[in-house]
């Protein structure tokens, strides 16, 4: 199936460390599941308990052209995404918006900012200013270690590589600016603690 960008331009997929989703060997810390199934097990969580209300936002699209193979069965063959994605989820917790972005990565001794476009760094800013709560969730892979970055520390680091400096943030940046969320059972990924923790400083 063909997609294309709102400009026309057709969507080819690349490997790249945000849509490589590693299968990890089972166990208690990590199940082979991708940090997306994690995270709407965790969201369905906080859903069910009274927590927080936190989805995935669906991405539009604009079907093109649809051949009916079968009289019971359509296959899409061509898609525009209607607009450019800003973040992944978004929702509230506790009279606070909620907006952020999830990503993967192999590489164990950076994060590289290539993983994000600066439509996504725009969109996080301005909720920011409004008053929401804007951040990514990282984990790398190998490790699977999972943190949450808040905006303010992304927008060092990418205004930075727009300076000129390094393209990435190295491990040792991630672990002195971000929050480490030890991985659970229920919920699975616990990141409203972390989410207490900056609401906390704003106060």
């Amino acid at each position: 199936m063909a997609f294309h960008y709102p400009n026309g331009r057709k969507f080819t997929p690349r490997k790249s460390d945000q849509s490589v989703r590693p299968q990890i060997k089972a166990g208690f810390s990590n199940r082979g599941k991708t940090l997306e199934d994690d995270l709407n097990e965790t969201n369905s969580f906080y859903l069910a308990q009274g927590i927080a209300v936190v989805h995935k936002k669906p991405t539009p699209i604009q079907i093109v052209d649809v051949h009916y193979p079968k009289r019971s069965a359509a296959v899409i063959k061509e898609a525009y995404f209607k607009q450019a994605s800003t973040t992944d989820y978004n929702g509230v917790y506790n009279g606070h918006h909620l907006d952020f972005e999830a990503k993967e990565t192999q590489n164990t001794t950076s994060f590289p900012l290539k993983n994000f476009h600066e439509h996504q760094i725009l969109h996080m800013m301005n909720v920011t200013k409004q008053g929401g709560i804007a951040f990514v969730i990282i984990r790398f892979a190998v490790t699977d270690e999972i943190y949450l970055m808040n905006y303010p520390e992304i927008h060092f680091f990418w205004k930075r590589m727009q300076d000129g400096g390094r393209k990435s943030i190295t491990k040792e940046e991630v672990e002195t600016e971000a929050k480490r969320i030890p991985l659970g059972f229920q919920p699975r990924i616990d990141y409203i603690k972390v989410i207490d923790s900056i609401i906390r400083n704003r106060s």
